[in-house]
């Protein structure tokens, strides 16, 4: 059977749905690209269904997408285990769209860096159905429909989904002007060349984690305690001719925002070559999470050279 071309308004139609499609991806995915090509194929498949048989577009493009993602998440499993070293998300710099809905507190956890990592441990299922609940507000009723669950298993499944996720909230987002003044004390300690200063900003259970993708140096592991991480933080920020070498020239240093959190944006030139985010609470800094992998580095790359992002912290560190 074959199919028209979408019209123009139909084209529109998707257009305007592309961001949040978009969004819901990257929350089930925990990479930009790999959300823009579901979004894409969501398109292709858009354009060749019978669309006078969809009533409701949204929630066909939304099942369409969400299950492109189940099957790319039950493959992304068996990557994830021969993955070189410590596996981070794709960072998404402050401004960008496909961070999504911000209004609620859910919201802004479910696009937070240790979020994305802790959502690791749900089910494909699992996590589909906390995303579409809890960041995007479909009712039981639609994801049921959806995943082709029944109403009462889509939230037993959320249950579940909140039961392995219990005590491990993150935290709300904040704007660049709170931000700014915590990145600025965190770099001003962790350049000092003393543990000390470090410590005092890390809670005593933080954990350090560095994602190289096996394409540029990091940790192997996790390092974790206040001060197994602030000796390795003063190590890192410690200047040295290898490290400019390694990164291709002296980088400057920003304060940003990543995934709604306080975060260092690492660039030389034109290059940014790395972001670093703080998970940062009353009690002191949680988490310190830096993505150095050039594979996962892209997206934030174009929307950095499409911002204006004033002075550095750092020039030529």
């Amino acid at each position: 059977m074959t199919t028209e071309s979408p019209s123009q308004n139909e084209l529109q139609l998707f257009e305007n749905l592309r961001g949040r499609l978009e969004a819901i991806a990257y929350r089930l995915l925990g990479s930009a690209a790999e959300a823009e090509d579901a979004a894409q194929e969501t398109f292709l498949r858009w354009e060749a269904a019978d669309r006078s048989q969809i009533r409701v577009p949204e929630a066909w493009l939304t099942r369409v997408l969400t299950n492109l993602c189940l099957t790319q998440l039950r493959s992304a499993r068996a990557r994830r285990e021969v993955y070189v070293g410590e596996w981070l998300p794709e960072p998404l710099l402050g401004g960008d769209p496909m961070l999504g809905p911000a209004d609620t507190a859910e919201q802004r956890d479910s696009v937070s860096t240790a979020m994305l990592v802790l959502m690791e441990r749900l089910t494909p299922n699992e996590r589909a159905v906390y995303v579409l609940r809890e960041a995007f507000a479909f009712s039981h009723a639609e994801i049921a429909e959806m995943l082709d669950l029944t109403e009462v298993g889509s939230q037993q499944v959320l249950h579940r989904a909140k039961q392995h996720l219990a005590g491990e909230r993150t935290r709300a987002a904040v704007d660049l002007a709170v931000a700014r003044p915590v990145v600025e004390e965190f770099l001003a300690a962790a350049t000092s060349g003393q543990l000390e200063p470090l410590v005092k900003l890390l809670t005593a259970d933080v954990v350090g984690v560095g994602d190289g993708g096996g394409k540029v140096a990091a940790r192997a592991t996790a390092v974790l305690g206040a001060t197994a991480v602030a000796k390795f933080l003063r190590g890192l920020f410690r200047p040295a001719e290898a490290k400019r070498a390694m990164l291709g020239g002296s980088p400057d240093v920003y304060a940003w925002t990543a995934n709604g959190l306080p975060a260092l944006v690492v660039v030389v030139g034109d290059r940014l070559v790395g972001v670093m985010t703080l998970e940062a609470t009353a009690d002191g800094i949680t988490a310190v999470l830096s993505q150095v992998n050039p594979d996962k580095l892209g997206r934030a790359g174009r929307q950095w050279a499409a911002t204006e992002h004033g002075e550095p912290l750092i020039r030529g560190w």
